[in-house]
């Protein structure tokens, strides 16, 4: 076994600093929503994707990659979210061992009420600060870090 490769003083103070800025952006996000909204961090996230998707719909397992949540997780979110008549589950056409999430004409008014306050949050917290060609080389950045992690599967 190699011996570990220490961070450097700027390297931990550089990963301090995203750790910080992912802890504090999420619970401005969070907070925001439940201020104005009446929909959770989570509820909001599981909605995204469905709303994204042709007919508002998506696979149980396409939906838990896109969060990087666990089966469990999302099953007990799900749940919660159709007890308040945002989402139903579906059988799938394909797999009768799998499950469809199908979000609700009910989850879409949330969602869509919530949206643009919610975007107006994310831009001022995260994009305001930056300048264009700052936003253009996170995404760069962001593309390459992604690249080099293993994707999440199932």
């Amino acid at each position: 076994m190699n011996p570990p490769r220490w961070l450097n003083e700027r390297e931990a103070a550089v990963w301090k600093q995203y750790r910080d800025l992912q802890r504090r952006l999420q619970s401005v996000m969070d907070r925001q929503l439940a201020r104005d909204s009446t929909l959770s961090g989570t509820e909001y996230a599981v909605l995204v994707p469905l709303s994204e998707s042709p007919g508002d719909v998506l696979r149980a397992r396409a939906l838990r990659a896109q969060l990087g949540w666990e089966r469990s997780r999302l099953s007990h979110q799900v749940s919660r979210m159709e007890t308040r008549g945002l989402v139903v589950r579906e059988p799938c056409e394909d797999d009768a061992r799998g499950s469809m999430v199908r979000m609700t004409p009910r989850g879409r008014d949330a969602l869509e009420a919530a949206a643009p306050r919610h975007v107006e949050t994310v831009r001022h917290s995260f994009f305001d600060p930056l300048s264009p060609d700052e936003v253009n080389t996170l995404g760069v950045l962001f593309g390459r870090l992604l690249a080099s992690l293993p994707r999440d599967t199932d």
